[in-house]
């Protein structure tokens, strides 16, 4: 299995952070590939990759919820970095509209910002949405033709979104909110392309059913791989298969040409 979307350089793990990832590869997540969130995440977020070569991958990016006044000088540094060293994505960027507007128009220009460092360097895009999912539906429209691609990080939208992203070639990141009673998710996966899921922890957040209110960690991808084998009818080891193909496809195409 591969973990698209985790922040394991985080505090949350700074005690066990070995302990983490070995019970990860123990029970068979191979990869764990890791968004950027900020100008401080940077230097814990490479030595861990540097760490585990391998197992962890970096991404870069400036999530939405960092977009302050100090914005463009952020997204200098990030851009900087680009032109450093190789990067398996351009994320976790997109828009937060969750508890703080002010920064709204800031934000969508850091996404813009981002996508075109996606587009020089030939990258997937992580979308981060919460709240504001139609708008960044709409955002990635804007692109269409130009070739940006990449992953709608915790998806918990609707058939009808789900279908507008699937159709901008587009991947939908499967997370702990489809293993929740009351998620949603129950009605919408079962009817998704199966070649556009990819699975995801979030990590340390959103921790699947029954780990809920916990801190959530890779290894605990198994139960959300069980979930959606649920809805889609099909086994544990098929959504496996399935999702790693489908996660290789986006960040690591060298492995399935």
């Amino acid at each position: 299995m591969i973990d698209t979307h985790a922040h394991i350089y985080s505090k949350e793990f700074e005690k066990d952070i070995e302990e983490v990832i070995n019970h990860a590869v123990e029970i068979g997540v191979d990869k764990i590939l890791m968004p950027n969130i900020d100008i401080d995440s940077i230097d814990p977020m490479l030595k861990l990759e540097e760490n585990h070569a391998g197992t962890c991958y970096a991404m870069m990016g400036l999530h939405p919820c960092y977009v302050k006044d100090d914005y463009k000088e952020r997204l200098k540094i990030v851009e900087e970095w680009f032109s450093k060293r190789d990067f398996l994505a351009v994320g976790e960027i997109g828009t937060d509209l969750y508890r703080d507007k002010t920064y709204r128009n800031q934000q969508v220009e850091a996404f813009h910002f981002q996508c075109e460092l996606a587009l020089k360097y030939a990258l997937p895009i992580v979308i981060h949405c919460r709240e504001s999912i139609d708008e960044n539906i709409a955002m990635v429209e804007e692109y269409a033709g130009k070739g940006i691609k990449g992953v709608f990080h915790c998806f918990t939208g609707n058939i009808a979104q789900a279908e507008r992203i699937i159709a901008q070639g587009f991947y939908l990141g499967i997370g702990g909110v489809s293993t929740f009673k009351n998620g949603g998710l129950d009605k919408v996966i079962p009817h998704l392309d199966k070649s556009k899921i990819v699975l995801e922890t979030d990590a340390p957040y959103l921790a699947p059913t029954p780990k809920r209110g916990e801190r959530n960690e890779p290894k605990l991808l198994t139960h959300i791989c069980e979930k959606v084998s649920e809805y889609l009818e099909m086994s544990f080891e098929e959504i496996d298969e399935l999702t790693t193909r489908n996660a290789e496809r986006l960040f690591f195409p060298e492995l399935t040409s």
